[in-house]
């Protein structure tokens, strides 16, 4: 069985993490990779749900290992993606989400370009400013750092495969299941999982 690999991709606060939970809870056979980090974890952290939490150290020597599939800094901290962890998912028939930034993206799609990559974007720097202060758990500062970083980040859109404007949530929730459920019924994955049956239909 074939399986997709997807790189989904947002600046904080553009809401890609609710987004891509709700896909995985209307969607079977899709999970999204956890990542390692070395960021401390929050109260509502559970190692090996949210992240595999590791020190630098740590994370340094897997770097070494040629472990990691892509790996980013951000905000200070060391962020990623096994490669063994993933392509044994994709080898037992499940859709992959990568959570990643542009640079982890751009990492992924030299190592495997039949990537699909989506890129979503809030629908304005203003309720991107709103929905920041709303977690309550940043500074001015920090939050003022995120937006700068928001618009940098932003710049990269146009190198993804779709992009997915988070106004309405029911709107962005349906358009990026959509692009999944697409992928599923192109010809070269129905008919890679489909062989035999064609095969019977056709005479082959």
């Amino acid at each position: 069985m074939t399986a997709q690999l997807y790189i989904i991709s947002a600046p904080s606060g553009a809401g890609k993490t609710s987004l891509v939970r709700e896909a995985c809870q209307r969607l079977d056979r899709l999970q999204v990779s956890i990542s390692h980090t070395t960021r401390p974890m929050r109260p509502a952290d559970v190692d090996g749900v949210d992240y595999h939490f590791v020190s630098v150290e740590r994370f340094h020597a897997m770097l070494e290992q040629c472990e990691f599939l892509e790996h980013a800094q951000v905000f200070d901290n060391y962020y990623g993606t096994s490669q063994k962890a993933v392509e044994e998912t994709l080898t037992a028939g499940i859709d992959v989400i990568l959570e990643i930034d542009w640079q982890g993206a751009d990492q992924v799609r030299r190592l495997m370009p039949d990537a699909c990559s989506i890129y979503i974007v809030p629908p304005s720097l203003e309720i991107l400013a709103d929905r920041l202060r709303g977690r309550a758990s940043d500074s001015d500062e920090v939050i003022q750092r995120r937006m700068r970083d928001a618009v940098s980040d932003m710049r990269h859109f146009s190198v993804y495969d779709y992009l997915i404007i988070n106004d309405s949530f029911d709107q962005a929730i349906a358009e990026l299941c959509g692009v999944i459920l697409s992928k599923r019924v192109s010809v070269s994955r129905q008919g890679n999982e489909n062989e035999a049956l064609l095969s019977a239909m056709l005479g082959g």
